[in-house]
C-alpha cells in the first residue's frame, strides 16, 4: 500500500519536470521503434544465414507474439505497482533479449535459428512494456486535451526512428555483421535507463496488489494457439488436419475460459467493462485491423526491394523513407490540430481511407514496378498510418476512468499487436505457398533438375546474381507474385478501418476545458501530484 495526497486537491505536475522526463520517454520509444526497423532490413540476410526464407515470419512472429501476450500484463502491473519501476524493468528485459538475439548461433550454429526465435520472443516480452509504458506515463502527466501535442512529439520520434532504422539496418547488413542490428540497442538502452531512473517521478496510488496470473496464462496460450494456426495452416499441416483442428479447439476454448475468468476475478488483466464504451471498442477494432494490415504486409517489403528491385540492404532502408516521412508529418500535424481544436474524429476516418488506397496500390507491385512508383505507394501508406497510430491511442485513453488508464493503453496496444501477430504469421504462410506455387507453375519442361538443386528457403538476396538468368527470373517473379498477393489480404482488413472510424463519437477531450459529466463513461481528469 502507498500513501498519496488526495487527487482532487493536489497541484498539477510542474512543467519543468515534464520537460525533463520527455527526453527519457522519447529514448525508450526510440529504442523500441529503432529495433523493429533495423531488424526489418537485415532480416533477409539473417534468415539466409541462420535457417531460410521459410522461417522469416517466425523471427518476426516471435517478437510480435511476445509483445502481444505481455502488453496487457505490463499495463496492469503499472497500474498496480507504479509505472516507473515496471517501465524500467521492461527496458532491462528488452536489452537482455537484444544481447541474446545478437549472440544467437555463436556457440551452436546448427540451432541458431531456433535460438534467435526464442530470444526474439524474450525481447518481445520486454518490448511489450516499452510503448504502453511510455504512453501510459504521458497519460499520467498530461491531460487529454493537451495530450495530442505531446503524442505528436512521440510520433515524430517514432518517425525519426523509422527513418534512421532502415538505413542503419541496411548499412550494418552491407558493411558489418547483422548481429549489430541487435547489439546497437545496448548503448541506447543504457542511456535511456539512466535518464529515466534519475528524472522520472510519477504519482503513486493506493491499490490492492493482485495480478490475474491465471488469466495471463490462459490469454498467452490461447493467443499462441491461434497464431500457430495461421502460421502452420496450409503449409506445415493441411487446414483440415488434426493438428490444426486441435489448435483451433484449444485456442477458442482457452480464450473462452479467459473471458469467463475476467468477469470473476477482483483485478482482471483485461477489464471487459471498458469495452462497453463505444469509442473504446471501435478504436480497438481499428487497432486490430491496422496491426494486421501494417505489420503483416510491411514485414515483406524489404525482401521485395532487395530481390525484385535489386536494392542493397542499405538502399532498401532508404526506399522505406517515404513511409516514415509521411507518418511523421501527418502524426505531428494531427496532434497539433487536436490540441488546438479538440476535434479528432476526422483523423481515423481519413487515415483509414488513405490506408486502404495505399494497400490497393501495393497490390500492383510486380517485377516491372519502378522504385519511384513503389515509393509513392509507400508514402501514402505512411500518411494513413500517421493519421491513425496516435489518434486511436488518444481516443482509447480518453474513453476510460483514470484508474484504468494503464490498462486502456495496454489494451489498445495489445489489440494492435495481436492483429500484427496474426498478420505476420498468416502472411508468412501465404507468402511461402504463393512463392512455391508460382515457381512450380513457371518452371519450363526439362528445367526441374536445375531448380531442384536450389534451396529457395535458404536463398539470400545477394546470391540471386549467381543463378542462371532463366532461373533467376523465375525466382524473382515468384517473390513479386507472393508479395503483391499479401496486400490483397491486407486490403480486405484496411477497408474496415474507415467504416469502423465513421461510428466514433466526438466526445470532448478532458483537461483544458471542463469535461461533460457521464459522457460515454468518461471520468473527470483530476490533477495529480508527482512524488519521489
Amino acid at each position: 500500500m502507498t500513501e498519496v495526497l488526495d487527487r482532487a486537491s493536489s497541484p498539477t505536475i510542474p512543467k519543468p519536470n515534464l520537460k525533463v522526463v520527455l527526453p527519457g520517454l522519447m529514448l525508450a520509444i526510440l529504442l523500441a521503434m529503432l529495433d523493429n526497423m533495423i531488424v526489418g532490413t537485415a532480416m533477409p540476410r539473417i534468415v539466409g544465414e541462420l535457417g531460410g526464407l521459410d522461417k522469416l515470419s517466425w523471427v518476426v512472429t516471435a517478437y510480435v507474439l511476445g509483445t502481444t501476450i505481455s502488453t496487457p500484463i505490463w499495463g496492469k502491473l503499472g497500474d498496480l505497482y507504479g509505472r516507473k519501476t515496471i517501465f524500467l524493468t521492461s527496458i532491462v528485459i528488452f536489452l537482455i533479449g537484444s544481447a541474446l538475439s545478437g549472440a544467437a548461433g555463436e556457440i551452436d550454429p546448427a540451432s541458431g535459428m531456433t535460438q534467435l526465435i526464442a530470444f526474439r520472443a524474450l525481447q518481445g516480452l520486454g518490448g511489450g512494456g516499452l510503448m504502453v509504458g511510455a504512453m501510459a506515463i504521458i497519460g499520467d502527466l498530461v491531460p487529454p486535451r493537451e495530450r495530442g501535442k505531446y503524442q505528436g512529439m512521440m510520433a515524430a520520434i517514432m518517425g525519426v526512428a523509422m527513418i534512421a532504422g532502415p538505413f542503419i539496418g541496411g548499412f550494418i547488413t552491407d558493411h558489418a555483421d547483422w548481429r549489430w542490428a541487435f547489439y546497437i540497442n545496448l548503448p541506447l538502452g543504457g542511456v535511456g535507463l539512466f535518464v529515466l531512473a534519475t528524472t522520472l517521478h510519477l504519482p503513486k496510488y493506493r491499490t490492492e496488489h493482485r495480478i490475474d496470473w491465471i488469466g495471463a496464462a490462459l490469454l498467452s496460450v490461447g493467443v499462441t494457439a491461434l497464431v500457430l494456426i495461421t502460421t502452420w495452416g496450409g503449409s506445415k499441416y493441411a487446414w483440415g488436419s488434426k493438428e490444426i483442428i486441435g489448435l483451433a479447439v484449444a485456442g477458442v476454448l482457452l480464450l473462452g475460459v479467459f473471458l469467463w475468468t475476467q468477469t470473476r476475478v477482483p483485478e482482471p488483466i483485461l477489464p471487459l467493462g471498458i469495452f462497453r464504451n463505444r469509442n473504446f471498442s471501435l478504436v480497438s477494432i481499428i487497432g486490430f485491423m491496422v496491426g494486421f494490415a501494417m505489420f503483416g504486409a510491411i514485414s515483406f517489403l524489404p525482401l521485395y526491394m532487395q530481390t525484385v528491385q535489386g536494392a542493397s540492404a542499405t538502399n532498401s532502408g532508404l526506399l522505406l523513407l517515404p513511409m516514415m516521412a509521411g507518418m511523421m508529418v501527418t502524426s505531428v500535424v494531427a496532434g497539433r490540430t487536436i490540441t488546438k481544436t479538440g476535434k479528432y474524429r476526422i483523423f481515423p476516418i481519413l487515415g483509414g481511407v488513405v490506408l486502404a488506397v495505399s494497400m490497393f496500390l501495393l497490390t500492383r507491385l510486380d517485377t516491372d514496378t519502378s522504385r519511384t512508383e513503389s515509393s509513392i505507394y509507400i508514402l501514402l501508406l505512411g500518411i494513413g498510418m500517421g493519421f491513425l497510430m496516435q489518434t486511436t491511442m488518444l481516443i482509447a485513453q480518453n474513453s476510460v476512468d483514470r484508474k484504468d488508464l494503464g490498462v486502456s493503453s495496454s489494451t489498445a496496444t495489445f489489440v494492435r499487436s495481436i492483429g500484427g501477430s496474426f498478420g505476420v504469421s498468416l502472411f508468412g504462410a501465404v507468402f511461402i505457398n504463393r512463392l512455391k506455387d508460382d515457381i512450380a507453375a513457371n518452371v519450363p519442361a526439362g528445367a526441374g533438375s536445375s531448380m531442384g538443386s536450389i534451396n529457395i528457403g535458404a536463398l539470400q538476396p545477394t546470391q540471386l546474381d549467381a543463378l542462371p538468368p532463366a532461373v533467376k527470373q523465375i525466382v524473382i517473379h515468384g517473390i513479386s507474385f507472393a508479395t503483391s498477393g499479401l496486400f490483397w489480404w491486407a486490403l480486405g482488413f484496411a477497408i474496415l478501418v474507415p467504416v469502423a472510424a465513421w461510428f466514433i463519437k466526438e466526445v470532448p477531450l478532458r483537461g483544458a476545458e471542463p469535461a461533460a459529466e457521464g459522457a460515454e463513461g468518461e471520468a473527470e481528469l483530476r490533477p495529480l501530484v508527482a512524488i519521489d
